[in-house]
């Protein structure tokens, strides 16, 4: 792992340096600032010539910002010559812009794919796309992680009694039925009616639930008011208890007042994007230790698909 080399920008410095403690190294010197225009300009303090640079920056809130950083960054390691150039992305913004669905928009989701190339990245890893077609949108391999594996775990060791994995739309079935099968739990569907962009209005729901402990699985939360309605119905409908799980917490604007009156037991989050203080029913589990050994398996060209699993 010599000539692996492991970078950060200031999106998400907590994750980069677990993951590079996790992998026995330190993270590179790389000096960003910012003119007084407010312009961004980065300096590589350390040599890269032929060696194996990963560049880790989720482009988390403020979105524009941290991805702006992360063009630049991959723009100054490409003139570096570096023998391969890696993009360690894992919360890729502007993914649920994936597709033209009213006449007259953007698919952003493929113009930051190719951003992410142009600006130099050889390689993307992520972690929990929005919409899985995304991969589609590079020219570039892109090793597309999930987190349900650092989820289930947390989740059997609860010892839930007989839980219901809830998908809290019909696009997150697929989600929800691998984690129904690894907690060999049951599933259940709410159909959900989306009125606005931020406002969903919940219709029924598919499957038993009464008398079990739900738990709804999704890949991002940002307003919180799917998982808080979708929470409410459940109990509704009679559920014992009800847990919510997610890869990436935006948590924008109320969200984490939304989900303290939503009557969860407890929501399970990751660390793929930073937080501040969090109230009790929240825990946050670390993504690091996957993303690492994903790094390492690259580094070696090793496979990484059972980590897809």
């Amino acid at each position: 792992m010599n000539s692996c080399l492991i970078f950060a920008g200031n999106a998400n410095p907590e994750l980069a340096g677990s993951i590079a403690k996790c992998l026995g190294k330190s993270l590179g010197t790389v000096n960003i600032f910012r003119f007084s225009d407010g312009e961004i300009c980065v300096k590589i303090d350390e040599n890269v010539r032929g060696t194996d640079v990963f560049v880790i920056q989720p482009t988390c809130p403020p979105v524009n910002e941290n991805l702006m950083e992360l063009l630049i960054m991959l723009d100054a390691f490409r003139r570096a010559s570096p023998r391969r150039l890696t993009a360690v992305v894992p919360y890729y913004g502007y993914a649920r812009q994936d597709r033209k669905d009213q006449p007259r928009v953007p698919i952003t989701a493929k113009l930051v794919a190719n951003l992410l190339v142009s600006a130099g990245a050889g390689r993307i890893l992520t972690m929990d796309l929005h919409a899985p077609q995304v991969q589609g949108f590079f020219d570039i391999p892109v090793d597309h992680l999930f987190a349900a594996p650092v989820i289930v775990e947390y989740l059997r060791t609860q010892h839930l009694p007989d839980p219901v994995v809830v998908a809290p739309d019909v696009g997150g079935v697929k989600t929800a039925r691998a984690f129904a099968k690894n907690l060999s739990a049951s599933l259940a569907i709410v159909d959900k009616r989306r009125d606005a962009p931020d406002r969903v209005e919940m219709i029924h729901v598919i499957g038993e639930v009464a008398g079990k402990t739900a738990i709804i699985v999704d890949d991002l939360i940002s307003t919180g008011n799917t998982i808080a309605q979708a929470a409410h119905i459940l109990m509704e409908k009679g559920a014992r208890e009800v847990y919510a799980t997610c890869t990436h917490a935006l948590l924008c604007g109320d969200a984490v007042e939304t989900l303290s009156q939503a009557g969860l037991r407890k929501l399970i989050i990751t660390d793929t994007i930073p937080q501040n203080t969090l109230p009790p029913f929240v825990t946050r589990l670390s993504v690091a230790p996957l993303l690492a050994e994903a790094i390492k398996r690259i580094h070696l060209e090793t496979s990484v698909s059972s980590l897809f699993i």
